[in-house]
């Protein structure tokens, strides 16, 4: 275990681990601070430098004889892809359009989009490989810990007690371990090993369900035509996507990935200006753009989009929260999600209700309007 094996470092291998440790923590330092900096530019520069590194990832595209191409899913994307084709830029557009909102569909056949099939449906994701819920980090980390292999054993037992072997530098107390609230549900499959008593959830948890239905399908598309991503995404949405654009920023040429998100260092401010500025075509799930009492731009409606079967972050939502939103845009689809979308091994079905119900966040529609299903058969009742 990383404690026994710290004990067995002498005094100078704990230096330089100590030495590289903070060269790392430096380093990201360093790179926030240049993303904080772009950031805070007028606006007018920012958009600027988005057209600048639009042309440059073209042309460094066109250098290495690749393609290139937009992908597009909500406002974000739907926006930039507006951009590039204002600069007299023309290159296609591609999205697994099914998997958002009907009046993003709308916009994307009126754009031209052209539209992929996700590799499984949804209630195959959650069925087969499990559930999205808390954050893509925290489910990738539980993934971990239900498919044990001698592999991951040691990021097993990070993930239990925050502490790392040789590649995290032994350290203690690291982020690698999942925080408490989560630990006690979700930890349970290392009771054995670790010596402790947490709880097993009755559901599968994933963090693939993007990759499956979204990711890979552009990525054959990709692949077949021979062509690179224009991404829509921006710093100031945080988590892994702030990471990685910090790290390597708008325009990245690596050796298994190159991407351009020229939206990197816009903050939400800049993205709703700029739709404005060329009038995109705003699916109607947003709702409008206006200025709020603080003077900020936000939609009216959504503020962000997604599969309706996502349950990333919601438990940090109000309510009401998305699926509540669900439900009062279509009962008959909130019904099948929440309480039929899956069989467990006794042929009983469940859904996100179940899952809901175990990570404590409220969902049912008492003091609401009744679901579909129950006013349907309230109705049979009550005819002669």
């Amino acid at each position: 275990m990383a404690r026994e094996q710290d004990r067995q470092l002498t005094d100078e291998q704990r230096a330089e681990y100590d030495k590289s440790l903070e060269e790392f923590r430096q380093h990201k330092r360093m790179k926030h601070n240049q993303m904080v900096a772009l950031q805070s530019l007028p606006y007018e520069v920012k958009v600027g430098k988005a057209k600048q590194r639009i042309r440059e990832f073209i042309y460094g595209c066109d250098q290495l004889g690749f393609n290139t191409h937009v992908s597009v899913g909500g406002l974000d994307s739907i926006t930039l892809l507006c951009l590039i084709r204002s600069m007299n830029i023309d290159i296609p557009a591609v999205s697994v359009s099914v998997l958002e909102d009907k009046s993003i569909i709308r916009v994307h056949k009126q754009l031209g989009v052209t539209m992929l099939k996700p590799l499984k449906a949804k209630h195959e994701i959650l069925q087969e490989e499990g559930f999205p819920v808390i954050s893509k980090k925290i489910a990738t980390k539980i993934m971990a810990l239900q498919e044990p292999t001698e592999g991951n054993a040691t990021i097993r037992h990070a993930i239990i007690t925050g502490e790392c072997g040789e590649k995290g530098h032994f350290a203690t107390n690291s982020a690698m371990q999942l925080p408490k609230r989560w630990l006690e549900l979700f930890g349970g499959y290392e009771n054995e090993n670790e010596g402790t008593n947490y709880k097993v959830p009755p559901f599968k948890v994933s963090s693939k369900c993007c990759e499956i239905m979204k990711e890979r399908p552009c990525d054959i598309w990709a692949k077949e035509n021979n062509s690179k991503p224009f991404l829509g995404l921006m710093a100031s949405e945080g988590g892994r996507r702030q990471e990685a654009l910090e790290e390597h920023g708008c325009n990245y040429f690596g050796k298994t990935t190159i991407r351009s998100a020229p939206f990197a260092p816009f903050l939400r401010n800049d993205l709703l200006q700029l739709a404005l500025d060329l009038d995109v075509p705003i699916p109607e799930i947003y709702g409008r753009i206006e200025r709020d009492p603080n003077g900020n731009l936000r939609t009216t409606g959504a503020q962000r989009t997604g599969c309706e079967m996502c349950g990333f972050g919601v438990h940090m939502e109000k309510r009401p929260h998305r699926f509540d939103k669900l439900y009062d845009r279509n009962p008959k689809a909130w019904d099948y999600w929440m309480n039929k979308c899956c069989t467990d091994k006794d042929g009983n079905k469940y859904g996100w209700g179940l899952v809901l119900d175990y990570i404590g966040v409220e969902w049912r529609q008492q003091g609401r309007q009744m679901i579909l299903s129950e006013y349907m058969d309230k109705l049979r009742e009550a005819t002669p």
